[in-house]
């Protein structure tokens, strides 16, 4: 193996290993532009190196990447998203309790290829109602279920009779009426939708459309021929997605410490809504706020421990080893490590504090080393080589801005000089405390035009799908585990060797001196 290989002892003397390169640098706090991590000899390919990682019991990932609780980055679609391509989305709380909980179960309930609420229309609307429809929200496509007001299928309306010219007919005129619809029932998908999907367009020639309806023939969902395409021709090698023990799709879920008017934490509706979340499926819960290591973040997590012995919990965040073992001795088996190095969070700036992430994550690892809980990378991750440092001292990472831009993420979109971008803010923003997440920073609702704003509101150029981002990311982590040897993350956690990088340096390793044409998907503005 790799490893058997020793090391020269120049090499020995100027890359260090972490227990020795932090220690040197303890008067310096240190982040990932600050660091490279020298090369060793290798045996695989980075195609090869396994990026899985467990978080906890229970809570085993397919990648080591997850999207934050941020409430212009992760809702159902993104951590749907998430969990196809293996990692895990934690659902924002800035939103009714309710309305979390109906986030959860679409992912839950999600079906890969089953469109699960696909558009419908009504047979009294009028053509020219679902024209306007189309190009109000931009559909490219024209073919619609129609249903009546109890869901029950009634037919479908073709594509070929929604033109202008039939704008004046009614939906019920046009429609190709229920007998001649083909339709599955829910219970004869099996438990391979995709495979029973496929083989129904296989056996059916020129139909593109499969609507699946329950016992009562009301609609539950659709399938359509290019989406099944599309999966079924996916190579061999796509990330698997994470899935529990019943075949679902992994889901995590914020929540905030609750208080009541008289500060206290609000015990019966924290442990309710954690109730309703189980029952929903939920995953894990992520205990976030902007300091951790506090008496209310530590109450809930032991309550919610209490209460629940088996669900994970990830709680914080933290940049100290104390925060470490006072949420891991309150029942947290995964710590959320970063204060203000996202690039949308100033808490830094306003507040004066925080540790810069690679400094963070050495120290707090001691700690979760020594306390048995695992540690999640927060914040400050601008490219795929800022993850792979981070995995060096974490076993996984936390991305907001890298996935803020991407059509599932929830943001606005708004167009600029004829460029698109989308809404993404700080949860310690006006708005989105304004909007729910004050308890985040330990203000109330009613008193947030008082607090001092640890976040801005800014916007992120639109960007490519989730797939195609984690596709990038994921080839750079492999590509870093190559060049170090890593055949597995634990791998690459023993391997990495240190080194501090000059001003210069850094600017030689960012493309320089040429006109840049195309950048790279995997190296993303700092914005």
């Amino acid at each position: 193996m790799a490893d058997a290989i020793p090391a020269h002892e120049v090499d020995s003397d100027f890359y260090l290993p972490a227990d020795r390169f932090f220690p040197e640098n303890r008067r310096t706090a240190l982040t990932y532009d600050d660091v490279t991590l020298a090369t060793l000899h290798t045996e695989i390919l980075p195609k090869d190196s396994q990026i899985d990682t467990r978080l906890a019991e229970g809570l085993h990932l397919n990648i080591p990447l997850v999207s934050a609780d941020m409430d212009t980055v992760t809702e159902a679609r993104m951590a749907i998203a998430m969990a196809l391509n293996g990692g895990l989305g934690l659902i924002h709380y800035n939103m009714p309790e309710k309305e979390q909980l109906s986030e959860v179960s679409r992912v839950k309930n999600h079906v890969h290829g089953l469109i699960q609420d696909p558009i419908r229309v009504h047979p009294e609307q009028h053509i020219g109602d679902v024209l306007e429809l189309i190009e109000k929200k931009r559909f490219s496509f024209s073919t619609f279920p129609v249903v009546d007001a109890a869901g029950t299928l009634l037919g479908l309306l073709p594509g070929h009779v929604v033109k202008p010219r039939y704008a004046h007919r009614k939906v019920s005129e046009a429609l190709t009426p229920r007998a001649q619809v083909r339709t599955i029932s829910e219970r004869e998908l099996g438990s391979d939708p995709i495979a029973r999907a496929d083989r129904f367009f296989t056996e059916h020639l020129g139909i593109h459309k499969l609507l699946v309806v329950d016992d009562q023939d009301r609609l539950k969902g659709l399938f359509t021929l290019s989406d099944i395409e599309r999966i079924t021709q996916e190579t061999g090698a796509a990330l698997k997605p994470a899935r529990d023990s019943q075949f679902r799709l992994l889901c995590g879920a914020a929540i905030s410490t609750v208080r009541r008017k008289d500060g206290s934490i609000d015990r019966d509706r924290v442990l309710g809504h954690v109730g309703a979340l189980i029952e929903r499926g939920i995953d894990c819960v992520a205990v976030s706020t902007a300091h951790g290591h506090s008496k209310g973040v530590g109450e809930v997590v032991r309550m919610i421990r209490d209460a629940f012995p088996a669900l994970p919990i990830i709680a914080g965040n933290v940049t100290s080893a104390a925060g470490v073992e006072f949420l891991a001795s309150s029942g947290a088996n995964v710590i959320k490590v970063g204060q203000g190095p996202g690039s949308i969070c100033t808490t830094r700036v306003v507040a004066g504090v925080g540790i810069p992430q690679l400094t963070a994550l050495y120290v707090t690892s001691k700690a979760a080393a020594a306390c048995g809980v695992t540690l999640l990378a927060d914040g400050g991750i601008t490219k795929s080589g800022d993850i792979v440092k981070a995995l060096t001292l974490a076993q996984g990472v936390i991305c907001g801005g890298l996935f803020a831009g991407c059509p599932e993420a929830p943001g606005q979109i708004v167009e600029i000089n004829g460029k698109l971008y989308k809404q993404y803010r700080g949860m310690g923003s006006h708005a989105a405390m304004k909007a729910g997440s004050a308890a985040r920073y330990g203000h109330s609702i009613d008193n947030t035009r008082k607090a001092a704003a640890e976040g801005i509101e800014a916007l992120k150029e639109v960007a490519a799908s989730i797939d195609s981002v984690v596709a990038q990311l994921i080839g750079g982590i492999q590509s870093g585990m190559g060049y170090l040897g890593a055949a597995n993350l634990a791998h690459l956690r023993r391997r990495a060797r240190y080194i501090r990088v000059s001003p210069a340096g850094q600017k030689e390793a960012s493309p320089h001196d040429v006109i840049e044409v195309k950048t790279p998907g995997n190296a993303q503005d700092k914005g």
